[in-house]
């Protein structure tokens, strides 16, 4: 009978009393979304960076994470705050180039309609990057990474109410961004 994967509340548990072989199953766990989270907000010459940093900082404060509290919206907060630390250092905006979703279906589109699911992604990322950081971040969290609201609610530190709100403000101007696109 084999072992089951340890839970996140174990490993932190594990962690927190010195067990780095506990975090390091957490940092591969979490590896590749904190890279994708940090990739949002930084761009891609930080993400990587600025996931590693996070994964250092989250570390150092386990002894402050609140036992029994979700590990990943604890860490993509602290990935969140290293990314955006790091745009605001270096006082550049890079542009935003979000990977869509690969297109999945039964049959293999004709060529034309594959030209056109092309263009109009196209579209979609270029207007996504031409929203403000802030509207990038809540799409982004929640259409591209799948997070829910609770999560991003978690991540972004403040109330589900204004997450809400906030993604309702960006869904709008990108809308209003994706109708100007086509004028």
């Amino acid at each position: 009978m084999g072992s089951r994967p340890l839970e996140d509340t174990e490993l932190v548990e594990r962690a927190r009393h010195g067990d780095v072989a506990a975090y390091e199953t957490l940092v591969r766990r979490y590896q590749a979304l904190a890279v994708r989270a940090a990739y949002v907000i930084a761009g891609r010459a930080e993400a990587e960076d600025a996931a590693q940093e996070a994964f250092v900082k989250a570390y150092r404060a386990l002894d402050r994470f609140r036992p029994g509290a979700p590990f990943r919206p604890w860490l993509l907060r602290i990935v969140t705050n290293e990314a955006r630390n790091r745009v605001r250092s270096s006082r550049r905006r890079e542009a935003l180039a979000l990977r869509a979703v690969a297109v999945s279906g039964d049959a293999a589109p004709s060529p034309e309609a594959a030209a056109e699911e092309l263009e109009a992604r196209r579209e979609l990322l270029e207007s996504v990057e031409r929203l403000p950081p802030a509207d990038r971040e809540v799409i982004a969290f929640r259409y591209f990474m799948g997070l829910s609201e609770a999560e991003m609610a978690e991540v972004l530190a403040v109330p589900a109410g204004t997450v809400k709100s906030r993604l309702s403000r960006a869904m709008t101007r990108l809308r209003t961004e994706m109708v100007a696109t086509h004028e």
